[in-house]
């Protein structure tokens, strides 16, 4: 039989704010264990939350950024359950009145552009971590209280691949907007994944499971394609599928049953007592409005008409806030942007990969303005290629001027034509077979010439140039 996947996510991001949400405590991710805490990271009796207006704002941005419809008046509610790493023993959190709701995300797909509905966009506190050892469990409370933003989708999305690009398009927006560095090796982008099956064409939605706090989209992606196929074996069988909660193990590449899966009745929802219902004015919603940044799918279709730029530079460039703030800047200091974006795309991206740099917005070792006039240098017929390259290589360990480079480092390319020529028509009398080869028909006799003529320069003739040359002294 076949089926239809479906699969939403529950996507949570800390978000980048200066303190805590419920309380003044520092927001920063590592410290000594329990010592970014205080009386309502810990939930001390009579210890009492106010809110983080900075919070808030992040989470209207969010909102506003995936064309969410935003609620003008909002309250919290506690989420009740225990756990060790919580100490009140509830969460608070949002669930009848989200700041934001009914919002949608475009993502690329192998079929094109699609349309994932954001069901709701609510602002919650984190709880702690525990660490265990042989020794027993131990507690830190230091991120305990750090503001949340979980952004939950309908479920849209039919297979691994989506659901990543879904995950790609929602962590640049929030990268882009600067509220969260979304980087998922410190959880400040943790992902829950959403999965049922259900026959080909039929209405009803199946049992779904739940894979908790995965931590790479890699391991989401192998997540994904496991579930799949367990759920159909299981259906294949004529066994249910059991609503319950996954623990994904990534070394082994299977998942285990953690409990049932919880409904909202389970928590006992119940307004928060000690937070009034907050408002947010016309002036406040307008001002963070147009505070807001191009977003990534305004640089990419900016790019692909101001710039010509192909659909998939444009799409690479702009996916990364550093990557398009860079490119920006190259132009405006040497208007190439094809040049500009092929060096940067596959020259200065392999030196960023061959480093090993996990987040694709890590400061860029390189001024606009050096990398922009090594571009143009190369472009101009200053430097070949093979100088280009080194040149980047010094460039991005000490960022100088490349201009007196080139001639302390003897990158300088030979452009003198009848310099050039005299030595062509050297290697051709030399030559005499491969000359018969090339004036055979042979044409790939060119490249032994081009070649030779690199050789008798050490490198530093210009390769076009001299194939224009070979080209007409040999006819």
């Amino acid at each position: 039989m076949e089926y239809d996947i479906v699969i939403g996510l529950e996507t949570h991001v800390e978000l980048a704010t200066q303190t805590k949400v419920f309380c003044g405590c520092k927001n920063q991710f590592g410290g000594a264990p329990n010592t970014h805490c205080c009386e309502v990271c810990t939930g001390m009796p009579g210890a009492l939350p106010t809110i983080n207006e900075k919070a808030v704002e992040f989470t209207v941005k969010a909102g506003l950024a995936t064309h969410c419809t935003i609620h003008n008046e909002f309250y919290f509610e506690r989420k009740n359950y225990f756990y060790p790493d919580l100490a009140k023993a509830y969460q608070i959190s949002q669930l009848v009145v989200p700041i934001c709701a009914n919002g949608y995300v475009e993502i690329p797909t192998a079929n094109g552009t699609k349309k994932v509905r954001i069901h709701e966009i609510h602002l919650e506190e984190d709880s702690g971590k525990l660490i265990h050892t042989p020794m027993g469990s131990l507690i830190d409370y230091n991120r305990a209280g750090v503001p949340l933003v979980e952004t939950v989708t309908e479920p849209d999305m039919h297979s691994a691949e989506e659901a990543i690009s879904y995950l790609n398009t929602l962590k640049s927006i929030y990268k882009y907007i600067g509220i969260s560095e979304c980087k998922m090796e410190q959880g400040a982008l943790r992902c829950d994944v959403n999965i049922s099956l259900k026959p080909k064409g039929a209405k009803q939605l199946g049992n779904r499971t739940e894979m908790k706090n995965i931590n790479s989209f890699k391991a989401i992606e192998r997540a994904i394609c496991y579930e799949i196929e367990r759920q159909k074996g299981l259906l294949e069988q004529g066994k249910p599928v059991v609503q319950e909660t996954l623990r994904w193990d990534d070394a082994l590449g299977q998942n285990f049953p953690m409990r049932s899966k919880e409904d909202a009745q389970d928590y006992r929802y119940f307004r928060e007592p000690d937070l009034l219902p907050i408002k947010i004015t016309n002036k406040q919603l307008s001002a963070w409005k147009e505070s807001l940044p191009k977003l990534p799918a305004e640089k990419k279709a900016e790019y692909m008409q101001a710039y010509a730029l192909p659909e998939y530079d444009a799409g690479l460039l702009s996916q990364s806030k550093t990557l398009s703030t860079f490119f920006d800047a190259c132009v405006q200091t040497y208007n190439n942007p094809k040049a500009l974006s092929n060096f940067i795309l596959n020259e200065l991206n392999k030196k960023r990969n061959a480093e090993l740099v996990e987040d694709e917005d890590a400061p860029i070792a390189i001024t606009p303005a050096h990398f922009a006039k090594l571009v143009e240098l190369y472009q101009t017929g200053e430097i070949a290629q093979a100088g280009a390259r080194q040149l980047l290589d010094v460039l991005y360990e000490t960022d100088q001027d490349p201009t007196p480079l080139v001639e302390s480092m003897g990158l300088k390319q030979q452009n003198n034509a009848d310099e050039l020529e005299s030595i062509v028509q050297d290697i051709i009398h030399q030559n005499p077979n491969a000359v018969a080869d090339y004036q055979g028909g042979n044409k790939r006799a060119l490249a032994f010439f081009v070649g030779q003529v690199m050789k008798a320069t050490k490198g530093k003739a210009n390769a076009g140039l001299v194939n224009q040359i070979i080209t007409k002294l040999l006819g």
